[in-house]
Order: structure tokens, then C-alpha cells, then sequence
């Protein structure tokens, strides 16, 4: 096939896919899991209209073991962003089983990573657990601020809290 139902993802970050490849080596024998979050690709300097996969969020609660990996829905994120699964194969088996088939209806990409975790053992599928063509893209993301304040403003808002 190589192309989505929906023409939306025009594929992955590159430092998306390293971070992916990493957390399952890390937690190789055990499965691992994450969720894909997808960014506006004119955000992000591209010209076409689409998202690029832009982040692999970790979901608290995950449980893992060699052959599964689940979260339960309530701790994952409650935002639009959200376009897709991650999840390893410590087997190397880069094909859906059935369960991760019975999860793929959720979003628009799902990826696999198999063991040994190499730039290769990875595969991209969409809804209906056909492998697709997501490109790596070499896009420079905006830098995040987990704070929107500086020292400056707890100085500002603590120390004219000490003088009154």
C-alpha cells in the first residue's frame, strides 16, 4: 500500500524515532510503549499541510513484560496531538499481533520496533495493521519550556509578597 487512509502524517521526526528506538532497548526483555504525538509540519518549517510525528510521550501506569504492554486509557493524554502508538517486539517480530491489532482502530500510525532496536527494526502501520511507508524526517523542533515563568517572576511575585 504506502500511503495512509488519512494523507495527514507525512512522517516521523528523526529525533521521535531515536528516542522510540532507546526506551525499547532500554527496557528490552520487556515490551515497551508510548504514545506518538503529532505536530503541524508548518510549525515545524515544512511547506506541506500535515503533521509530522513529533514526540513519543511516556505514559504513567504502563505495565510491561516480554510478550505485552498495556496503559489503561485514563492515564494517557486528553489532547488532539495525540496520532498514534509505539510499542517494541523484544522477539524482533515486526508484525501486528492480533491484540495490537484490536488497539490500532484508536489512531491514525502505529509503530513497531523490534529487537535488536538498530535505525532498521522499525515498521509503521496504519489502522488496519498494513505496513506503510513513514518517512524520517530531519526537522528542527521548537525547544519547550516546561515553565512558563523565569526566576525573575518568583522573584517579582515572592519578594513583593515579603514586604507588605
Amino acid at each position: 500500500m504506502g500511503l495512509f487512509r488519512s494523507s495527514e502524517i507525512l512522517g516521523i521526526a528523526e529525533s521521535a524515532l531515536e528516542f522510540a528506538l532507546a526506551a525499547s532497548e532500554e527496557s528490552h526483555p520487556n515490551e515497551y510503549m508510548g504514545m506518538l504525538r503529532g505536530e503541524d509540519a508548518r510549525t515545524l518549517g515544512l511547506e506541506e499541510s500535515g503533521t509530522v510525528l513529533s514526540e513519543v510521550l511516556v505514559i504513567p501506569g504502563t505495565e510491561s513484560n516480554p510478550v505485552s504492554a498495556e496503559f489503561r486509557p485514563i492515564y494517557a493524554p486528553n489532547d488532539l496531538s495525540a496520532a498514534g502508538s509505539v510499542h517494541s517486539h523484544p522477539n524482533g517480530v515486526l508484525r501486528p499481533s492480533a491484540a495490537d491489532l484490536a488497539t490500532f482502530d484508536r489512531n491514525h500510525v502505529h509503530i513497531i520496533v523490534g529487537a535488536p532496536y538498530g535505525r532498521d527494526d522499525w515498521q509503521a502501520f496504519d489502522r488496519n495493521g498494513e505496513p506503510v511507508d513513514l518517512p524520517v524526517l530531519d526537522v528542527e523542533l521548537p525547544e519547550e519550556e516546561f515553565f512558563d515563568f523565569s526566576q525573575d517572576d518568583l522573584d517579582r511575585q515572592f519578594g513583593a509578597e515579603e514586604t507588605r
